[in-house]
């Protein structure tokens, strides 16, 4: 059976649900867990790759390639974070082409002024609406395929209120967006109105300890949403295990804990080992 693609499974009525990657380790094992998407974080992906904050850091070359090597090696659709599209209408463009052509299932591009920050986090400020529905439609101009996602997030709700984020969103979808992404609505009555006002799927973003309530999928569906996005469960975990794996070498000269390891045996199995064995039994005498 073909797999649908992201577009298709949006437009099933049945919510997707996509863990956040951030490097290849997480996207391979997250690949083999049976999800309908992915969702390539963009805080996990710079922290990952250059050990810095989400704060615009990262440039769109850095960010693509990213893209590119995740989405060559993995066959789940791939969500792609692409912050403010990287500069003004020619980068969104060059950025959404980029995207595109890279092999993601879908793009999100945020209302911040540059540099930008995490939604989750203090001081973010926005650009007017009439620059992001310019951004938006340039967006929606440039994609080759219509299979290919144009997700408009707006960050207006901390700084300006709930009714400015809603308009922002549905601007956005006036303007052509597929999918609207209200960032940190700050309680499930803030969610159920985002579900009722807008006619778009739409983006739950579950982050532990942000401002938006953790909720199930299946009452993220009944409140609206089609798509919940889990972008910092992966590395959180990850730096949870890291710290204690590493703090029993430390204090303990050894691992003594070996319930915070993942076998090895099936890590070979995950980053292709099994192939590179089965090349030298065929090739290498």
């Amino acid at each position: 059976m073909t797999q649908m693609t992201l577009k298709q499974q949006l437009e099933s009525g049945e919510i997707v649900v996509a863990p956040g990657i951030y490097d290849m380790i997480s996207a391979l094992m997250a690949d083999r867990m049976g999800f309908n998407a992915l969702y390539m974080t963009g805080y996990g992906t710079v922290a990952s790759h250059l050990g810095l904050p989400d704060a615009g850091l990262a440039t769109y070359t850095e960010m693509v390639s990213r893209v590119a090597t995740m989405a060559k090696m993995t066959s789940t659709p791939i969500i792609a974070d692409g912050d403010t599209g990287y500069g003004g209408l020619l980068n969104v463009q060059h950025t959404v082409r980029g995207y595109e052509s890279a092999g993601a299932a879908a793009i999100q591009l945020e209302d911040q002024e540059f540099p930008k920050k995490c939604g989750h986090t203090p001081g973010r400020r926005v650009i007017p609406i009439e620059d992001m529905v310019k951004k938006i439609q340039v967006a929606c101009e440039a994609r080759t395929s219509d299979e290919f996602l144009i997700i408009a997030r707006t960050d207006a709700r901390t700084e300006l209120g709930l009714e400015e984020a809603l308009k922002r969103a549905q601007a956005y979808a006036d303007a052509g967006a597929d999918v609207l992404f209200v960032e940190s609505p700050e309680n499930e009555e803030e969610m159920a109105e985002i579900g009722k006002r807008l006619n778009k799927p739409l983006v739950a973003n579950m982050v532990p300890g942000g401002r938006t309530p953790l909720l199930a999928a299946d009452k993220l569906q009944s409140l609206g949403f089609s798509l919940a996005i889990h972008p910092a469960a992966g590395f959180l975990a990850t730096a949870q295990a890291l710290e204690k794996s590493y703090r029993d070498i430390r204090d303990n000269g050894d691992v003594t804990d070996w319930s915070l390891m993942y076998s090895f045996t099936e890590f070979n199995k995950i980053i292709g080992f099994e192939e590179v064995w089965e090349f030298e039994k065929r090739h290498i005498s």
